[in-house]
């Protein structure tokens, strides 16, 4: 069952029950692929599809800074709850059509996070050095997977200074509008997990130079090809809800 308008536009309401953590996703830059589906298809675990915009599967790469992370309740520590993180994704649905996010990787440099991340999400997070420059609007970000051959990807790219909502039903709502992600434990058992944030507010993006690499890391073809989307967002205050097993 594919996703349907209302339930695509349905993962924006607010999940039922309590956030479990609170988070700040700032600047944030979308870059995007459009792949063959069958890509994706044969690298996703039973009970998920590959979600299709104009027939083309996406594959994202998106580097961003992860700012005062914390459980519900605590305050911001210094040392813990900034950090960056650099992720390559691609978008899905379930069996019920309800539309989301699959995470091929998710490059971080706090190491705490990767391992609880790991194992209280069961994302495919990975050590990695990164550093990053700001200069008013202007960002060079980079990144070094702690992997054997010090993996590297760079990129230079301008924050926003005008933003409005992505307009429903383009490919930009398509890409930046996901509210729900899946991971799966080594036993193959499904999981889906809610975020909760307003909706983005974007802006065409200024990046003048960008790396395909972390796809390679991934094990997909480096494209000959500028992104077909570059994107940039403001600032978002983000809950994050408790992860659930899929059901059938």
């Amino acid at each position: 069952m594919s996703p349907t308008p209302e339930k695509r536009l349905a993962a924006r309401d607010r999940p039922n029950g309590f956030p479990v953590m609170r988070q700040c996703w700032a600047g944030l830059l979308f870059l995007h692929w459009p792949v063959d589906p069958a890509l994706i298809a044969e690298r996703l675990p039973p009970g998920l599809h590959v979600d299709t915009y104009g027939g083309n599967a996406w594959l994202g790469v998106v580097p961003f800074f992860m700012d005062r992370v914390r459980p519900v309740g605590l305050p911001p520590v210094p040392w813990l709850s900034w950090f960056l993180e650099l992720n390559v994704r691609t978008y899905v649905h379930d069996d019920q059509g309800n539309p989301g996010v699959w995470f091929f990787s998710l490059d971080c440099n706090q190491p705490l996070a990767v391992e609880i991340a790991r194992r209280a999400f069961h994302l495919p997070y990975q050590h990695a050095a990164m550093r990053s420059d700001r200069n008013g609007h202007s960002i060079h970000y980079e990144c070094r997977r702690k992997s054997p051959g010090s993996l590297d990807a760079g990129f230079d790219y301008e924050t926003p200074s005008a933003t409005q909502p992505a307009e429903w039903d383009t490919l930009e709502w398509f890409l930046v509008e996901r509210y729900l992600l899946f991971s799966a434990n080594p036993d193959g058992e499904l999981f889906q997990g809610r975020v909760h944030h307003s909706p983005y507010q974007i802006a065409p993006g200024k990046c003048t130079h960008w790396s395909t690499g972390p796809l390679h890391w991934d094990g997909f073809p480096e494209p000959d090809k500028a992104p077909t989307s570059i994107l940039t967002a403001a600032p978002v205050e983000v809950k994050i809800f408790p992860l659930r097993p899929c059901r059938g």
